[in-house]
């Protein structure tokens, strides 16, 4: 099996807590995970102040192809996602691939749908302000509708990444990574 790649877009005052699950769980079920930062410098300062270092920049990923490109939310960080033009260019030319494009919390509204990239059903942080941003907005940790993964927030963290581990190794990989996490997916 070929080695499946995932693109983590990272900016100044993306979330935390998603980043680490996202990057965690894609890492724990086999996945090579590429954090890149869409700000000039490769640290950034997280939505609580904490500090990471991504692999490379945004540019660095142009023209390369990812089996799944997935955006953590956060704000001002959704806005600086949505504010770059080589992120966008990828996440346009991954969903007309229709290969995993998954976003979170306040990406779904501020960078998905800037960017008419949303499906017809999402969700997305429950703000009045996000809801009515994605026009088919659903009560739920996570929505699939074909290749678009979306989620609220950083407590359904942990279901997203897992439900991205489905789409990309399979249902039972997804269950076992689960399992090995002591993660209830019930």
């Amino acid at each position: 099996m070929a080695e499946i790649t995932v693109l983590v877009p990272v900016a100044d005052d993306s979330e935390e807590i998603e980043t680490a699950c996202i990057t965690d769980t894609l890492t724990r079920a086999g996945a090579k995970v590429v954090v890149a930062s869409v700000m000039p410098n490769l640290q950034v300062k997280m939505s609580r102040g904490l500090k990471i270092v991504a692999d490379c920049s945004i540019e660095d990923c142009a023209g390369k192809e990812w089996d799944a490109i997935v955006c953590p939310g956060g704000m001002p960080g959704a806005e600086h996602l949505r504010d770059s033009p080589a992120l966008i260019e990828l996440l346009k030319e991954q969903s007309k691939r229709s290969k995993v494009t998954a976003a979170m919390c306040a990406s779904p509204a501020v960078v998905f749908s800037t960017h008419g990239l949303l499906p017809e059903t999402a969700t997305c942080y429950p703000n009045p302000k996000f809801k009515a941003m994605v026009p088919g907005w659903q009560e739920a940790q996570v929505v699939v509708d074909g290749h678009i993964i979306t989620s609220q927030g950083p407590g359904t963290s942990l279901h997203f990444a897992l439900k991205i581990v489905e789409k990309l190794f399979g249902k039972e990989k997804s269950e076992e990574t689960a399992k090995a996490m002591l993660v209830d997916l019930h």
